[in-house]
């Protein structure tokens, strides 16, 4: 990458514009649009993500004291507010929603091969939801109760690369166990989840599709043991049992046998139980991988501080879901920056750094050499582990 190139230029070099226009053409986005295009727009809205901008005035204020550099940044033309904030409210979500998911399939196809910390075949995902609150006086389209809004990200994150598969946008009513229905399980799969997705009968469709689940047990949750393994209770394990349902409905949705792993976690002094139907990882594998849990938290933890939350850059469903999704964009473009470029860092050292360096004029290569960044800390995240939010 040239020297003369912003760092804002050269991370938005990896996005493939064809695949952007395909995406643009499919809802008419630039339709009679003379001077502000789309891909200005996905611009303007991925520098706002990078650069923690707080309002529409701060993205144009930052991109316009900047001017001469402008060009050399890939934009065309002029940059007013109003013109992004129209385009926020008009053009389609779905553009960005579509171009997420082409960076997505690209990620996860650079990512595939990546080792994960336990030794478990097949794909592993870690699916959980995180709610942001909005102002209903604001967001009436959100409404969430008699007097409050929110949406809910459903996030299906790849462990291998903690790459979001799949993001589903909802209002703040939908219950996190009806996404199971909206999801294509794959075979040979592993999917941690916590005991708000427990629906038996939406479990067994796991099953069928040959997939497994690891989950915490409810404490209500009727069984019967048929076998019991040893185990080693030095390594916090307490027991290993092949159960099956007993109560009325739950042994309707669920037919055939689980598998009950019990764990002491020394952390938190707490005792936890665990589901699955992989019958083939021993049990101290079952327990660590619920404790993989926490890496969805931290990509919950970036989306929010870069969202800011209760500052979006418009308040109709159009703009918000296209902020979301421009951020999730962004997101995925540094994973693959960070995987094509082969730097050590890991993504949240990387987006801090991108954050106060968009501007200057070097190689990312060289920006990351030699240097003693430190590691974003994610210690207030592990100290969540096994706990359900």
């Amino acid at each position: 990458m040239g020297s003369k190139m912003t760092v804002f230029s050269q991370i938005m070099d990896m996005a493939p514009r064809y695949e952007f226009r395909k995406c643009v053409a499919r809802y008419g986005g630039d339709h009679r649009v003379k001077t502000f295009s789309c891909w200005n727009q996905f611009l303007c809205l991925a520098f706002a993500q990078l650069t923690h901008r707080l309002s529409l005035r701060d993205i144009v204020f930052s991109l316009n004291a900047m001017q001469g550099r402008l060009y050399h940044m890939g934009f065309r033309g002029s940059i007013a507010r109003s013109t992004l904030a129209e385009a926020n409210e008009s053009r389609s979500w779905r553009i960005y929603a579509d171009f997420a998911q082409v960076l997505i399939l690209e990620a996860k196809e650079l990512y595939k091969g990546d080792d994960f910390d336990l030794d478990v075949e097949g794909n592993v995902y870690a699916l959980d939801s995180t709610t942001v609150d909005l102002c209903l006086s604001l967001f009436p389209w959100a409404s969430f109760g008699k007097d409050k809004a929110a949406v809910k990200l459903h996030t299906l994150l790849d462990l291998r690369g903690d790459i979001p598969s799949v993001i589903i946008i909802t209002d703040g009513s939908v219950h996190d166990v009806n996404i199971l229905d909206d999801l294509d399980f794959e075979v040979g799969a592993v999917y941690i989840m916590d005991r708000g997705y427990i629906d038996f009968k939406r479990l067994y469709r796991i099953e069928l599709r040959g997939a497994t689940f690891v989950t915490r047990a409810k404490q209500n949750t009727q069984w019967r043991r048929i076998s019991s393994r040893v185990v080693d209770k030095s390594t916090g394990l307490q027991c290993d049992q092949t159960i099956v349902l007993t109560g009325k409905k739950t042994k309707q949705h669920y037919p055939t046998k689980l598998r009950r792993v019990r764990y002491y976690d020394e952390e938190t002094k707490k005792y936890y139980t665990f589901l699955t139907n992989n019958f083939e990882l021993d049990a101290l594998t079952v327990a660590l991988l619920y404790k993989n849990r926490w890496r969805v938290e931290i990509f919950f933890k970036w989306i929010k501080q870069n969202l800011r939350v209760k500052t979006f850059y418009g308040n109709s469903e159009n703009a918000v879901k296209t902020q979301v999704w421009v951020a999730i964009s962004v997101y995925v473009l540094v994973a693959i920056l960070k995987k094509r470029l082969k730097l050590e860092q890991n993504l949240y050292t990387i987006l801090q750094i991108f954050s106060v360096t968009v501007f200057e004029q070097l190689p990312i290569e060289q920006l990351f050499r030699n240097s003693n960044y430190k590691e974003y800390d994610d210690s207030e995240i592990k100290q969540l582990l096994l706990i359900d939010l």
